[in-house]
């Protein structure tokens, strides 16, 4: 039998002190997260309400097929920044006339839902997502334009957004631009790069310059209409392709759009679904608060992959990696999680093993972080930890399966880098709220700084203020400490979204349709491995 079984006693001491804290974290979470949600807040909502229009949670509700879900992604953008959390854009995966879609909707209630900094870098990476899985892409577009105070962190990297649809054209996935208001100046290109247009009896305006810089520029007196409504580009300049009498003749038209597309997914469909064993709830009471505690991924895997089923490779070897064949939701999975914090050499060479099998059967790979990075000492640096290490490294960077990562504890150093952290282009990453991730622990990477500052002293013969260092060192620890933190690394788009643990397994399948969206690839050409 392959089927795991828990050894998790839910009702312990234990258990019920990581539940607590999961619990406390995902309070703060959801905080940060009903901040996003209110947009401009509640002002701002009832006066766009009060000009007839929908915000833009409302608009995709509309937009997708009844009752299917919304894998909301960088949901926290911009946390920790002078901009509103969200980055002033909702965007997200959902089913539009049965197709997964990247949809990306400008927020009317965040400064007329102007570009800023964060809302350019979650959109760069939406569009990542829609071309690695080649999900149509729908914008909901209503955006003064740029930010102007921000305008030099804007301006040069924004041109990317245009750059990226007319690749996507290219590629072959759909485009499809609803304006439900203003898209002005540089943003008037967004429907002029898309290969699909919908405007709105006035309420579009789409102009790259509006009657009061027309006037300063030209002299011509003008208005919104005559330059750039709905109707002149829909008799007039052709811009529009169709030509919605209000915003919910938008979304159905634009809905048509989709299903007219004969849209066909490249990877494979799912195969029966059998849910887990045991039940999601327990996934709040496996990590524990303080994460030096090493636990049992298996815990978190029986209770995510289909069946509670698990078919090890090399569970005797290189055991601080658990590295197994499930199913997740139908789909097949490759599954790779630290279980004891450390990888040896056995485990890198495990990992490099069991990546290669995953290429060749071109099954997608699944990375649950748990790590502290490679083993250091002189043992174990004779012992070829630096090549090994590489192996992995090696094969992860070159395996051309989709991979997914979810940080459930630590993520420190190199191993954050062999289990496919961010630099290493995975599909999607998403957290957990007990994550923690940085280029070593906090209190390790404080004491190093400490040592060194004080070697540093002594080699040069100064005088050393030890109390001075001690109070820099806690410092250090402390900034690294928060900065290490979920929300701070979501706040940055360095993941796609922290994620309640009970909403695991549904998370993992949505991205897992979206992957299979484009066909899935594997590759036998490696880097050279040094043996």
């Amino acid at each position: 039998m392959t089927t795991l079984t828990s050894t998790l006693e839910i009702g312990s001491a234990e258990a019920g002190a990581a539940r607590e804290a999961m619990l406390a974290s995902l309070a703060d979470i959801a905080t940060e997260t009903a901040r996003a949600v209110a947009g401009g807040g509640e002002k701002a909502v009832a006066r766009h309400h009060g000009r007839g229009k929908l915000t833009a949670r409302e608009r995709i509700e509309l937009l997708l097929d009844a009752d299917a879900p919304f894998l909301e992604l960088a949901t926290l953008a911009g946390y920790g920044s002078d901009f509103a959390v969200g980055g002033s854009v909702v965007a997200g995966i959902g089913q539009v006339s049965g197709v997964d879609c990247l949809l990306v909707a400008n927020d009317p209630t965040v400064k007329g839902g102007a570009s800023n900094p964060w809302s350019l870098r979650k959109t760069l990476r939406m569009h990542d997502i829609a071309r690695q899985n080649r999900l149509p892409v729908i914008s909901l577009v209503e955006s003064g334009g740029a930010d102007l105070p921000t305008q030099k962190d804007v301006f040069i990297p924004g041109g990317a957004t245009f750059r990226n649809l007319t690749q996507l054209s290219r590629e072959g996935i759909p485009t499809i631009a609803l304006v439900f208001g203003n898209s002005t100046a540089g943003g008037a290109y967004l429907p002029g790069m898309s290969d699909h247009v919908v405007m709105i009896e006035q309420r579009s305006k789409v102009f790259l310059g509006g009657p009061p810089l027309v006037k300063a520029a030209t002299g011509e007196e003008s208005d919104d209409e005559s330059l750039g409504g709905a109707e002149m580009h829909a008799k007039v300049s052709g811009l529009a392709d169709h030509y919605a009498l209000d915003e919910q003749d938008a979304i159905r038209i634009g809905r048509r759009i989709v299903a007219r597309l004969a849209w066909r997914r490249g990877g494979r469909d799912p195969g029966p679904v059998l849910p887990p064993r045991l039940p999601a709830e327990e996934l709040l009471s496996i990590v524990p608060p303080d994460l030096k505690t090493p636990f049992d991924p298996r815990e978190v895997i029986a209770r995510v992959v289909d069946d509670s089923d698990l078919d090890e490779m090399k569970p005797l070897y290189g055991s601080s990696l658990v590295t197994g064949w499930a199913r997740l939701h139908g789909y097949p999975v490759g599954i790779l999680a630290n279980a004891r914090g450390v990888l040896f050499s056995e485990e890198a060479q495990k990992a490099t093993q069991f990546i290669e099998l995953a290429n060749r059967s071109e099954t997608p790979l699944i990375f649950l972080h748990n790590t502290t990075g490679y083993m250091v000492g002189a043992e174990y640096e004779q012992g070829g930890i630096i090549k090994h290490g590489s192996m992995m490294i090696n094969a992860v960077s070159n395996s051309t399966v989709p991979h997914l990562s979810v940080l459930l504890g630590n993520s420190y150093g190199a191993g954050h880098y062999g289990m496919c952290g961010r630099a290493f282009d995975p599909r999607f990453v998403f957290a957990w709220p007990s994550a923690r991730s940085s280029v070593m622990g906090a209190q390790q990477l404080a004491e190093v700084t400490y040592s060194v500052s004080k070697a540093s002293a002594l080699a040069q013969g100064k005088a050393f203020d030890d109390e001075g260092a001690r109070m820099i060192r806690d410092a250090v620890e402390q900034q690294i400490s928060l900065e290490a933190m979920p929300m701070v690394l979501s706040g940055m788009v360095y993941d796609d979204g922290i994620i309640d643990p009970r909403d695991t397994r549904d998370v993992l399948g949505l991205a897992l349709s979206a992957i299979h969206s484009a066909p899935v690839e594997g590759t036998s050409s490696f880097g050279v491995f040094r043996m």
